[in-house]
């Protein structure tokens, strides 16, 4: 089995990979933004996977404009689907490349992207480029995980939770990546040429609980360590064998199955205005 290519999304475009990029929201992925949107921006959307962040941004931009961006056509069919269902006509998907946008310079008020530039060997330059196409006055915002913040308990009996965190760290950082970006993003922001002045940081958290959010959350990773890319990656780069994901798998399931059970992830978050 080939290693995977360099700088292609470690995850791919499995349906548990889609499951999980199906749920996020505006509210729950990008409420940071609420307080500057208006209803006439026109937004960039990179990295836009399914679609459900960007139709919900085109709903509170009905005067507006909203485009999609990703790298392949997998997830058209998805995006045109939540489009159709939450009734939008202001918001396409285009195919591009975050590192050189197929836009004029100045054309959006918003230029976004979550969990998108922790998978980018220099992501200096992708916030560069969308530093570019964003407007004087407008705003690059950009949400990305920091692995290291990954928490769960019970912690006991459950090392195969561990064990996947290291393994995403190995994946990613072979594809070039850096997967505890989110304390990296007002560095990378200023290496970008933002003012340090311009930039506002925050952070937000993921946290799933309740019978339901913990059987959600380790299902598609149950999925995901079996089928997706990551599985496959982990596996033709030599870290390890099915039987290693397949433990990965089943400590997660444990996890689910506690009535205790809890996992938060928190992510960090940069508002920079040019």
């Amino acid at each position: 089995m080939a290693a995977p290519e360099k700088g292609a999304y470690i995850n791919g475009h499995h349906e548990s990979v889609l499951r999980a990029h199906s749920w996020r929201t505006v509210e729950n992925s990008a409420a940071y933004l609420l307080k500057v949107l208006r209803p006439d921006m026109h937004i960039l959307d990179v990295g836009c996977g399914p679609g459900t962040i960007t139709v919900d941004f085109a709903a509170r931009v009905p005067q507006g404009q909203v485009i999609g961006l990703e790298t392949t056509t997998a997830t058209q069919e998805e995006f045109k689907s939540n489009v159709a269902m939450r009734g939008v006509s202001n918001v396409k998907l285009v195919v591009g490349n975050v590192l050189q946008l197929d836009f004029p310079d100045n054309t959006f008020d918003i230029v976004h992207a979550h969990q998108v530039i922790q998978y980018i060997a220099d992501p200096a330059r992708a916030l560069r480029e969308m530093r570019r196409v964003t407007k004087p006055g407008g705003f690059v915002a950009v949400r990305e995980g920091d692995f290291a913040s990954l928490t769960w308990y019970p912690e006991e009996g459950l090392r195969g939770l561990q064990d996947w965190i290291d393994a995403h760290y190995r994946v990613a950082r072979a594809n070039g990546g850096e997967p505890n970006a989110g304390r990296r993003l007002i560095a990378w922001a200023c290496e970008a040429g933002f003012d340090r002045t311009a930039i506002t940081a925050t952070a937000s958290a993921w946290c799933y609980s309740t019978p339901e959010e913990r059987a959600w959350w380790a299902g598609l990773w149950v999925d995901r360590l079996r089928y997706s890319s990551f599985a496959k990656s982990f596996i033709s780069l030599g870290y390890g064998t099915q039987d290693d994901l397949d433990r990965m798998a089943q400590a997660m399931q444990k996890w689910s199955a506690s009535e205790d059970g809890w996992y938060a992830a928190m992510s960090g978050e940069i508002l920079c205005r040019k």
